[in-house]
């Protein structure tokens, strides 16, 4: 019975790990390749002291960035033969993971870890850690 696999993506190479292990861990399941689009650092990269704010075109050129991701995750996909599916939201990271694991019947969510130790880890917070913690569904986290 075919399931189907979330994976979170972003520009890390972790994320790319957990996309070729669910790949090749994986290979009758289908994949959904989820990108989102973290407004508070999308917004905190464009402001210009004392020149206001870059505000215009921000969310088009992380759409424009999400689809390069696609991109570049269907040509891993190719080596192995797979066709992927892919979905950009927006917000919170790891509660849109959730969410649209939950809305969309994803059977298990496969996402890289950004590998945060010590004090960067307790005060950002751990995007992989939160989606366990939330997920209702098996979670792999590749390192």
């Amino acid at each position: 019975m075919t399931r189907n696999l979330l994976v979170p993506l972003d520009d890390s190479p972790q994320a790319r790990r957990a996309l070729e292990h669910a790949l090749t861990v994986h290979p009758e399941d289908d994949v959904v390749v989820f990108h989102v689009v973290d407004y508070s650092e999308s917004l905190a990269s464009h402001e210009r002291p004392g020149r206001g704010s870059r505000k215009e075109g921000w969310y088009q050129k992380a759409l424009d960035d999400a689809e390069d991701l696609f991109a570049d995750a269907q040509a891993i996909a190719d080596e192995y033969g797979v066709v992927l599916s892919t979905e950009t939201d927006a917000g919170k990271p790891a509660e849109e993971i959730v969410s649209y694991a939950d809305e969309h019947d994803i059977d298990q969510i496969i996402m890289g870890s950004h590998g945060r130790t010590g004090a960067s880890r307790i005060l950002l917070g751990s995007v992989a850690e939160k989606v366990i913690r939330r997920s209702p569904i098996p979670t792999t986290v590749v390192h």
